[in-house]
This record gives C-alpha cells, structure tokens and sequence, in this order.
C-alpha cells in the first residue's frame, strides 16, 4: 500500500471514529482532499483510491495540472469533482467557472454576480458557498455574517439563476483551545439556520467546516463537508507560482 493509501486509511477510520462519537453516520460527511500546491498525479492516485472531491486555492495553480486529469475529471462511473476553496479575484471568475465544479469561496456580491455571469456564458449551472468570517485573524477571508453585505448577497442570491446555493463555509482560528474552535463551528451551524428561516429560496444543506487539525471538532458540531490536505498528502511544499 503507498503512503497516500495508508493515510487514507487512517484518515477514515479516525472519521468514522468522530461520527461515531457524535451519533452521526459516515455517510453525513463528505471528504473533501485538499490537493493545492501538490501535482496532478497525486489526485490521480487519490481518485483511484475513490476519492472523488477535491479543493484548490488558486485559479493558475489549478489551471496547470488540469490538462494532466481530463480522464479523471470525465470517467463516466466515477468523476472526479475540483473546487475552488481559496479566495477568488472577481476579474477571474470566467477562468474560474471553466475550469472548478464549484466555487466554494463566494464573500461579496460583485463575485457572485460575476460568477453568475461566467457560469451563463458557459451554459451552465455553478455551485457555490458563501464564505463566513467567524474568526478575529486578519488573515481569514469570508463576509462578516452581521454585515449588511451579507444581507445584501442572501436576498439577490436566489435571482441569480446561474448561481446554486447549497451552503457555508468557514476556516476556525489556529491555535486556539478546542471550546474556541467548536464554538466557531457552532456559529457557522447557527447562522445556517437562521438563514435558512429567513431566506426559504435558499438551500444551504452544506456546512463545509473543520480541517486535518480540527476536523472531529467540527464533525462533533454538524459538519457536512470537511476539507482534509496535510493528513492525506502530507506536508506541503509552500507554492510559489502565480495566483
């Protein structure tokens, strides 16, 4: 077994084991690999492995291996699925939409118009997720759920026919003791359904929340979606292409 399949292995057991903990099942969490800054051929690897869903931060770094997974991305039993996850400039959306299944990074409504504009020309229909700031850091991306941007994105998103919202997503701060992260994930779950009551146009099923470091945590507090890199690929090797 290589190493990818042997974190793998690990990785899913220590998934079932906070399911368990939780009273969930497997199968309410979806695993999303997080190949940003590794090659194309470790996708190809994990797809074999069943993996199917992955995430990348950057239009470019993507746009480089996506040539490389043309078979994988259009296997007719099992494709494989790439998000964006990473912050994305609004005068890329186009590139964007060609190249991601979805667009799970969305924080204002000038993107999302974009996007709903790019995804038109392309005759198609893009999932998104509205990124949240829960965390002080500076660092973090995502709208402020208390703004009035926010607001603003909920209630135009329904209009925007080429756009599907099916939820949140959030990053919790680093470094912090365990009830300041599962705090953060309770937010998240929280502001889903107080939106969900007040904007009912809206499906906003996926709480795309927890990483390798915190991943049981946000399993424990309603997770939908986790989003693992380093735990399965190992350690990354700092990107230093365009963006």
């Amino acid at each position: 077994m290589t190493a990818l399949g042997e974190n793998l292995e690990r990785l899913e057991e220590a998934i079932a084991c906070a399911c368990r903990k939780a009273g969930r099942r497997r199968d309410d969490v979806e695993l999303m690999a997080v190949s940003k800054t590794f090659p194309a051929a470790s996708i190809a690897e994990a797809s074999v492995l069943g993996l199917s869903l992955f995430g990348e931060s950057r239009v470019q770094e993507f746009a480089a291996k996506e040539g490389q997974l043309e078979g994988q991305r259009r296997d007719p039993s099992s494709p494989i699925r790439v998000h964006l996850i990473g912050h994305l400039q609004s005068n890329k959306a186009l590139r964007a939409v060609e190249l991601f299944n979805g667009i799970d990074s969305v924080d204002s409504l000038r993107l999302a118009e974009r996007l709903n504009e790019a995804a038109g020309k392309c005759a198609g229909r893009l999932p998104i997720l509205i990124e949240v700031k829960l965390s002080p850091e500076e660092s973090k991306a995502g709208l402020d759920p208390e703004s009035s941007e926010a607001a603003q994105l909920l209630e135009r998103l329904p209009d925007l026919l080429h756009l599907e919202a099916r939820g949140l997503m959030t990053i919790a701060p680093f470094n912090v003791p365990d009830d300041e992260t599962r705090a953060c994930f309770r937010s998240l779950r929280a502001w889903r359904d107080r939106w969900a009551t007040a904007y009912p146009r809206l499906s906003l099923e996926v709480l795309s929340m927890g990483m390798s470091g915190d991943f049981p945590l946000a399993i424990a507090e309603g997770a939908t979606r986790i989003r693992v890199g380093t735990a399965l690929f190992g350690e990354r090797i700092p990107y230093t292409g365009p963006a």
